[in-house]
């Protein structure tokens, strides 16, 4: 397992329900034993965007960490999404994960209500001043809008808090990277996975990947390769992924993806929660040629 308190490769794990709509915990242990033991991930990450957060409940999202951390917390770290437009509501939900056996948490910055950098700053460190746990910032001005995205200057400001000790950069903003890679202590991880390896090559150092639900091995064979001192194979190896990377991404959720992957072959994901819709035959006879080629 890496030393980083969030892992190197995690998979942004899908949430699992029954097909009447109902968490599926016995899935969810399946899910999450699968993807350590076989599936190349040291690190989970639940209830974030691909966990399907906004329409599950506090009970659901307390009750799948403490689910997964017994399944495989000694062997993997776990890291709770906690995040919500509500400075409370995200302070009751960290100090919830950190008792169901969180190791880290996740935090979005909040969005809908416009903050400014310093209320967006405020509401990070509130939530990290809250439990004992390393904190990892999430970046996605994409989901919560651009006036949201974390400056430079933001993210040099959280990298002195004792606790925040992480970013996943969701934002594809190369520049800002760079900057807060070269001036703070702050750990970057890719959010998006068709940036894996550039990230990685200007030092961040993993990644939170959605397309490691159904390939962790070959997302982890890119860094490998990299870390290896093999660049042009580890090149070889995220163009191999790119068709994959794009099916799962372009068009839809990666949630919705993954989900119609996993019931073409058998695995715990169960349909998506509504606004989602399902995958049509199509786009799910697309997404299972993409991975055939990945995994040969």
């Amino acid at each position: 397992m890496s030393d980083s308190p969030f892992g190197r490769v995690a998979a942004a794990m899908i949430t699992p329900f029954t097909s009447a709509g109902a968490l599926d915990l016995p899935g969810a242990q399946r899910l999450a034993t699968h993807l350590v033991d076989r599936g190349g991930c040291d690190a989970l990450v639940l209830n974030g965007i691909a966990g399907e957060s906004p329409t599950t409940s506090d009970e659901e999202k307390t009750t799948l960490v403490r689910a997964v951390a017994e399944a495989v917390g000694d062997r993997a770290r776990i890291v709770a999404g906690v995040g919500s437009a509500d400075t409370r509501h995200s302070v009751e939900l960290a100090r919830a994960a950190e008792r169901a056996g969180a190791h880290g948490l996740l935090v979005v910055t909040p969005y809908y209500s416009r903050p400014t950098q310093e209320a967006i700053a405020r509401h990070l460190a509130a939530v990290a001043d809250a439990t004992a746990l390393p904190v990892m910032l999430h970046d996605v001005p994409a989901r919560t809008g651009e006036g949201t995205a974390l400056t430079a200057g933001t993210l040099a400001r959280l990298a002195e808090h004792p606790r925040i000790r992480a970013v996943e950069d969701c934002a594809g903003d190369l520049m800002k990277t760079a900057k807060v890679l070269g001036s703070t202590a702050l750990a970057c991880y890719s959010g998006r996975d068709e940036l894996n390896l550039p990230l990685r090559a200007i030092g961040a150092h993993g990644c939170v990947s959605t397309v490691a639900n159904v390939a962790g091995p070959a997302v982890r064979g890119v860094l490998d390769a990299f870390d290896a001192g093999d660049h042009a194979e580890a090149t070889r190896r995220h163009l191999a992924l790119v068709p994959l990377v794009d099916a799962m991404t372009s068009k839809v959720p990666g949630t919705v993806a993954v989900k119609a992957l996993f019931a073409a072959a058998g695995l715990p994901g169960g349909p998506v929660r509504p606004p989602l819709l399902p995958a049509d035959a199509a786009l799910t006879a697309r997404l299972a040629d993409a991975l055939r080629r990945v995994l040969g």
